[in-house]
């Protein structure tokens, strides 16, 4: 046999054995290959009119419009009439359609339909000919790959004819149902969890607003029996409670080194943290080490330390994460620290979850800078008793860090059943 045949032959074989997942379940393991299909030739598909062919008289009906950021979502924030529905070129979804944003910076997002209402063009629906929630899954594990291959160069938009032109392989019906029950039942499994983890993090806000006073006030509802004798709590301003601990530039030369000594923290860490760890601050993205302190001329967070965005959107949305480890924090992250004999650094960084930025952050893009922080009023009993109502609520901390951990593992287990359960080839646009 030639060089050139055996190349062939390994050729066929690599491409035969990719259009079968690597991991299948028994009763299917002798039912040979998986066909190709694109979107466009497997599903249904349609979108709605642009925005402008509805009348703002057209709103405020019972017809809930679906906008691409809400196509997961239970509810809709605007309602068409019948009328504007009629008379635009708005197009009706059911519950369990398949919906794709197309723009946005939610494009490429794809999730099965909650609700029953009305689409744009910004959105596309596709109803699969057997199983729509074996595509929908599909389409998820490829969201990465649809991103990466086609919103290249910021363009932020996608098209129906891109998508509908993305191949797929698909098993048989039989097989597709295997497939979007095992990883229906893992969904639900998720939303439990995530329903309690809404449920312990409404419980804390409750106890929070208990153990803290309420605006104008000075006394907490509720008070532990040895505090209850001790008076009412004084008001302070931010910067006599704790000091503002500045960020630094980030070189692009020190970017990119995923191990050091210490974590160099962006706004996207502390998200990452909030997110995904019950808001503890333990790693980053980027490290550096110990030279490069005198290079950045720069002092380390210390731990303990309650850090979030000072700056642009992130600001807005108040996420506060608590450093488990010395770092460094980028020039668009500011800390508090809690000074000694003055205030407990858990309690910092729970009545900094009390501070609604957006009522101190002025400009047209947001930002609050160190003497705005510093001058921010905040009511504290002694430190006694600080420590009391943090160590009651750090246990609850550690129990939404649990469950944030416990949701996320299982999101990672999903997604590595995806990578096994479906055919992978080389991507390439279709």
């Amino acid at each position: 046999m030639s060089s050139e045949e055996a190349g062939a032959m390994s050729e066929e074989n690599t491409q035969k054995s990719a259009l079968v997942p690597r991991l299948r379940f028994p009763e299917f393991r002798e039912a040979g290959e998986w066909e190709e299909k694109s979107i466009g030739d497997s599903c249904e598909s349609f979108s709605g009119g642009t925005p402008s062919t509805i009348n703002k008289d057209f709103y405020g009906g019972d017809i809930p419009f679906i906008r691409s950021a809400e196509i997961d979502k239970n509810k809709t924030e605007l309602f068409l009439t019948i009328e504007g529905l009629n008379n635009s070129a708005a197009k009706m979804v059911k519950v369990g359609d398949i919906l794709i944003a197309l723009y946005g910076a939610n494009s490429g997002d794809v999730a099965l339909a909650r609700i029953n209402g009305a689409i744009n063009q910004a959105i596309l629906c596709l109803r699969h000919e057997t199983n729509n929630i074996f595509v929908y899954q599909y389409l998820s594990i490829k969201k990465e790959w649809i991103i990466t291959t086609f919103l290249q160069g910021g363009q932020g938009n996608l098209s129906g004819d891109i998508i509908k032109g993305i191949k797929l392989f698909f098993p048989l019906p039989d097989e597709q149902q295997k497939i979007a029950d095992c990883l229906s039942s893992l969904d639900e499994l998720i939303a439990a969890e995530a329903n309690k983890l809404d449920a312990l993090k409404t419980h804390k806000k409750g106890l929070m607003q208990q153990l803290f006073p309420a605006e104008g006030e000075t006394l907490p509802r509720l008070r532990f029996p040895e505090f209850r004798e001790a008076g009412e709590w004084e008001s302070k301003p931010l910067g006599k409670v704790c000091a503002v601990l500045q960020g630094y530039g980030f070189p692009e030369a020190l970017q990119g080194r995923n191990h050091g000594k210490y974590p160099f923290c962006k706004v996207s860490d502390v998200s990452r943290a909030v997110a995904e760890n019950g808001g503890l601050l333990t790693t980053a993205v980027n490290y550096v080490d110990e030279d490069d302190l005198s290079t950045l001329k720069a002092k380390c967070v210390p731990m303990g330390a309650t850090v979030f965005a000072k700056i642009g959107e992130a600001l807005r949305l108040n996420r506060r994460a608590f450093v488990q480890k010395e770092c460094l924090i980028d020039n668009n992250v500011v800390g508090l620290k809690a000074i000694y004999g003055i205030a407990d650094d858990h309690f910092v960084y729970i009545l900094s979850q009390l501070i609604d930025l957006n009522k101190h952050c002025g400009g047209a893009v947001p930002s609050v800078n160190k003497s705005t922080l510093e001058a921010i009023e905040v009511i504290i009993p002694a430190p006694p008793e600080q420590k009391r109502i943090a160590d009651c609520l750090a246990a609850l901390d550690d129990l939404i860090a649990a469950q944030t951990q416990k949701i996320e593992l299982l999101k990672r287990f999903k997604k590595g059943l995806m990578q096994q359960l479906f055919p992978v080839l080389d991507e390439a646009p279709a």
